[in-house]
């Protein structure tokens, strides 16, 4: 083949050594995105979500007000990251140029500060849009317009923080506008922060089974993809007021035994993430799952740390559904103190 160039002259020459070498580069560049991926999802581990707070409409309207001694005692715990979910719709101006109130800012800055300076990484996304699932095409260009701010806001920050675009994208913002809508956002982010490590999950919940669905630029190899487990539904959200089944008041009392059909449907689905997950070189990040607080403490436990071993011992990274709320809370805010089965159920290691 060489011959053959040769014999076209210099300038062929010059153009097949940029062709080859211009491939190589961006091979080895593709590859270093990757293992900064991989990377930064091993540092994500074992994390909690920091949930009910600057979720919420309001901080301190779901119960929970983020302290700084929070910080450390999920350090302390043994815990290795935090996601931060945060409602950014509910803090910024509804018509063009969709400011971001400073002030909310200012504390999304001080959680994230009090995060990084203890050395752990964390997740910050845009939570609880749900103006964006009713009405994709009107809200694309407010939720743009926030990423834009958001990611010019911390490009100056450590690795330490991983931008996860939308949680649990719903309803009206099915799969394939979710994909180009993630897509552009993902445009957006880089202009400011190309070596970012950015998340993103599938539509319809980013529950698992979608994940056939996403579509992710293949060029950016710098991403983590998110799912959520909260099945069987029937155990894990017995009792809860919010979701759509009407009988869930009548789940409560359903156990999870740790039989072996219940592991083998837990196993089956993480393996399908795990051959996803093979299939198109991305590492993988649990983002939420857990169990209600009307279920008994021992079920709770006991599907906990399975997941949560199902989940490392495939290399996923995961984030446990969530620190202190009083639905879901691994930590009680009023006695300040772990609630064990939980906490062991999380953090202690596979024996």
């Amino acid at each position: 083949m060489l011959k053959a160039v040769k014999q076209l002259g210099f300038t062929a020459i010059v153009f097949f050594m940029l062709v080859v070498f211009g491939g190589v580069y961006s091979m080895a560049a593709e590859s270093d995105a990757q293992q900064k991926a991989v990377k930064m999802n091993n540092m994500l581990g074992r994390g909690v979500n920091l949930g009910n707070a600057l979720d919420a409409p309001k901080e301190g309207d779901w119960g929970v007000t983020l302290k700084e001694e929070y910080f450390d005692v999920i350090k302390d715990a043994g815990f290795n990251s935090i996601r931060l979910p945060v409602c950014w719709s509910a803090h910024a101006l509804e018509e063009t140029p969709y400011t971001i109130d400073p002030e909310f800012m200012k504390r999304v800055d001080w959680a994230i500060n009090n995060s990084i300076s203890r050395n752990i990484p964390i997740m910050l996304n845009i939570h609880h849009y749900r103006e964006l699932f009713d009405d994709p095409a009107g809200h694309k260009e407010r939720f743009l317009a926030l990423w834009k701010q958001i990611a010019e806001h911390y490009k100056d920050y450590p690795d330490l923080l991983v931008f996860e675009i939308l949680n649990e994208p719903q309803k009206k913002l099915r799969a394939d506008g979710w994909n180009k809508l993630a897509a552009e956002a993902l445009a957006v982010i880089r202009e400011s922060n190309p070596d970012r490590t950015v998340v993103i999950g599938s539509a319809h919940l980013n529950q698992f089974e979608h994940l056939k669905l996403l579509e992710i630029p293949e060029n950016d190899r710098n991403i983590i993809v998110t799912v959520h487990y909260y099945f069987p539904m029937r155990f894990t959200h017995q009792g809860t007021s919010w979701i759509s089944h009407a009988d869930a008041s009548g789940w409560v009392g359903t156990k999870w035994t740790g039989s072996e059909q219940e592991k083998e449907e837990i196993i089956k689905d993480f393996d399908y993430v795990a051959d996803w997950a093979k299939k198109h070189n991305r590492p993988i990040n649990l983002g939420e799952f857990g169990a209600y607080r009307q279920a008994d403490m021992d079920s709770r436990a006991r599907w906990t740390k399975f997941v949560a071993d199902a989940a490392i011992d495939r290399g996923f990274s995961f984030d446990y559904w969530e620190f202190c709320a009083a639905e879901f809370g691994a930590y009680d805010q009023k006695t300040k103190s772990w609630r064990k089965p939980l906490l062991e159920a999380l953090v202690e290691k596979k024996q």
